[in-house]
């Protein structure tokens, strides 16, 4: 007999007799009969054990909770228990016992703390609305992939190990590579420029990046998930049309396919094009006019980023950022050379994206390494690219563990990532 899944028991797929697979969520025992709530990662149902039914294998009561357990049964039509689904057993195997007490609640009321969680991840991610973070995420990545492999882009994949800094700065984890020095990849970056220099049009990736940022805090993570883009024969703008089309696409997906499997999907809007967008510039007017008493950087502080971000109801860009903060390979704007073709992508007051407009010609991209006190003969292998021919091109790197965080309200990203590495954490 084939397994069936707890949904499909539900939706009238399997009837009649059954097999099906799962944990013990709970057990409660009657004077003549006994309810095993039954969980897989479909959904819960009732397991009812009617004691007169003879020998079933094994005792109910002797089953821990979050044990593994196949029952066989009947599939009990317009059942009133509160799963909506009913066996009715005749046969239960215990297949792995779960040792008791459990160190954290599945399904109990009682609320852990985030470093408990995440110690115990393994439980952790069988609550279901914790599980289900994960398929919104699956989701909301499908969208966008889907999205971008409609716009003719082409998946690829970059090494993540390194000989040179993609950004710079001293944001790197060091690895020994062999009898060389070597890093783990900040960005696709730098790959991705010169497989435009190759001739591929458009091309994407999803994969890891490394920061080694001492950052402790609710938005940051040292390992994310990084959505990149590079397209040919564009600037800035194209590149900001293809993030706010490929994040509707992402959330469209995301919506249609959870229903109402994560209750924040329902608070979710489909965003209107295109995003707002402000400059930098105006931004520093906007602050200067609130009267807050605030000191200012280059870069803008959170507290400085929700007061910008109070004036717009959801995404919007922030253009023409200063050429001081932005990477070397990031394009001067021809008419005013102390800003730059490029913007980040906002929500409310969270950065989500960084994009820009590419330097494509390898005397200003030589110029714009010594300004930024790098030397171009570490980039050897860069710069060849520009040498021989590189169109002009633009693109983008989206975290995906942030855009999660934000669209489905959660206050940690550590809550989006299924095992984080954060300034403390290497286990699990």
């Amino acid at each position: 007999m084939e397994y069936s899944y707890i949904s499909d028991l539900r939706s009238g797929k399997s009837s009649g007799t059954v097999k099906v697979r799962g944990w013990v969520q709970d057990i409660r025992r009657l004077k003549n009969v006994d309810f095993i709530i039954l969980r897989d990662h479909t959904g819960t149902a009732q397991v009812t054990v009617k004691k007169s039914s003879g020998s079933l294998g094994v005792d109910p009561g002797a089953i821990n909770r979050e044990s593994v357990i196949e029952v066989e049964g009947e599939n009990v039509q317009n059942s009133i228990s509160k799963t909506g689904t009913e066996i009715l057993a005749n046969r239960i195997n215990v297949i792995n016992t779960s040792m008791a007490p459990l160190p954290l609640p599945v399904t109990d009321p009682v609320e852990a703390d985030i470093e408990t969680r995440l110690n115990n991840r393994f439980l952790d991610l069988r609550k279901p609305h914790i599980h289900h973070i994960f398929e919104a995420e699956s989701e909301l990545m499908w969208g966008i992939r889907k999205f971008l492999h409609g716009e003719k882009f082409v998946e690829v994949h970059t090494p993540k190990v390194v000989a040179a800094a993609t950004e710079g700065g001293a944001d790197l984890f060091g690895v020994k590579y062999f009898e060389m020095e070597a890093y783990l990849n900040q960005s696709p970056q730098l790959y991705k420029e010169i497989l435009i220099s190759s001739g591929f049009n458009r091309v994407f990736e999803v994969g890891p990046a490394f920061r080694a940022e001492k950052h402790n805090t609710v938005r940051h993570l040292n390992e994310f998930t990084s959505v990149d883009i590079e397209m040919a024969f564009s600037d800035h703008n194209d590149a900001m049309s293809m993030l706010e089309r490929a994040v509707k696409s992402g959330i469209g997906s995301m919506k249609s396919a959870m229903d109402d499997r994560v209750e924040l999907i329902s608070k979710i809007e489909t965003p209107s094009l295109p995003f707002p967008r402000i400059t930098y510039r105006k931004c520093i007017d906007v602050l200067h006019d609130s009267n807050e008493d605030l000191e200012f950087g280059l870069d803008f502080t959170p507290e400085q980023l929700k007061i910008i971000g109070d004036g717009f109801e959801g995404f919007y860009f922030i253009t023409e950022w200063p050429s001081t903060v932005r990477p070397f390979y990031t394009m001067i704007n021809q008419q005013d050379e102390s800003i730059t073709n490029s913007f980040d992508l906002q929500y409310k007051d969270k950065e989500i994206t960084s994009g820009a407009q590419r330097v494509h010609d390898p005397v200003l991209l030589e110029k714009r390494f010594r300004n930024k006190g790098l030397n171009p003969k570490d980039f050897e292998f860069y710069l060849n690219a520009f040498r021989f021919g590189m169109p002009p091109h633009a693109g983008w790197g989206l975290g995906l563990e942030r855009l999660t965080m934000i669209l489905l309200d959660l206050k940690n990203i550590r809550e989006t990532s299924l095992f984080p590495r954060d300034r403390t954490r290497l286990v699990p």
